[in-house]
């Protein structure tokens, strides 16, 4: 669903996306872990076009979009979840995922409706749908703005830290809803710090460092590699 081949970003003479390649399939999870300063974000903004790559391409389901901007992505097919949600102060949870049907799909206005439900029932805010943005708790935000993204009718969804700022158990709920999204016309890529969410949730994990892939695997051999292990996660226990 997703190939990537030899991405590379330089800000200056600091190389923060270095030659980076892979692939991600259709009901397939891809988890991205580094230390700060890895690349992870950047690898997302190449990814989603916010930043424009100099070298490598990018594909989605085949078709090369690498020059296309972030919004003629969206229409593609590739939506992004962001780890600080900002939805509307006044809309109802409904309006929201409306809107990005309509924006983001190009659906009409009926359709938009229907697909808002589907989203709704699908990412557990059936029962919040006349919530308005300010109303929410934060683990509802994140659902919020994962359900937005899924509005856009994806087959590539980029999953950027949204994890962060909860509580355990709702990193659990977070985890069970992601597994629930692997369905084989959707692609998920989720940079986490949280290295157990990314084991449990995802087929793979790439790990980078100073903008390089340094591993992509299996969770259970990228956690137990020895490089793994003194690059993130022993910083992480000695942090």
């Amino acid at each position: 669903m997703l190939e990537v081949t030899g991405l590379k970003k330089a800000f200056g003479k600091l190389t923060v996306v270095d030659d980076v390649s892979t692939t991600v399939a259709g009901g397939e999870a891809m988890g991205i872990m580094g230390p700060n300063g890895a690349g992870k974000s950047t690898f997302f903004d190449l990814l989603a076009g916010a930043t424009r790559a100099d070298a490598g391409t990018v594909r989605l389901a085949g078709q090369d979009i690498s020059t296309l901007p972030t919004e003629a992505r969206v229409e593609q097919g590739l939506a992004r979840a962001f780890q600080i949600p900002k939805p509307f102060a006044s809309l109802s949870v409904r309006e929201h995922l409306e809107l990005a049907a309509v924006a983001g799909a190009g659906l009409g206005s009926n359709e938009a409706r229907l697909e808002a439900e589907t989203v709704m029932d699908r990412t557990g805010l059936a029962d919040l749908a006349n919530e308005t943005g300010n109303g929410l708790r934060l683990l509802d935000r994140k659902r919020l703005e994962l359900a937005k993204a899924l509005a856009t009718r994806p087959r590539v969804i980029l999953l950027d830290e949204i994890s962060g700022g909860l509580t355990e158990h709702e990193v659990h709920e977070l985890i069970a809803l992601v597994l629930d999204l692997k369905t084989p016309d959707l692609a998920i890529l989720w940079i986490e710090h949280i290295a157990h969410a990314l084991k449990e949730a995802c087929d793979k994990i790439m790990m980078l460092h100073l903008g390089a892939k340094i591993i992509e695997d299996t969770p259970d051999a990228v956690t137990s590699d020895s490089r793994v292990r003194e690059l993130y996660l022993g910083a992480a226990n000695h942090a």
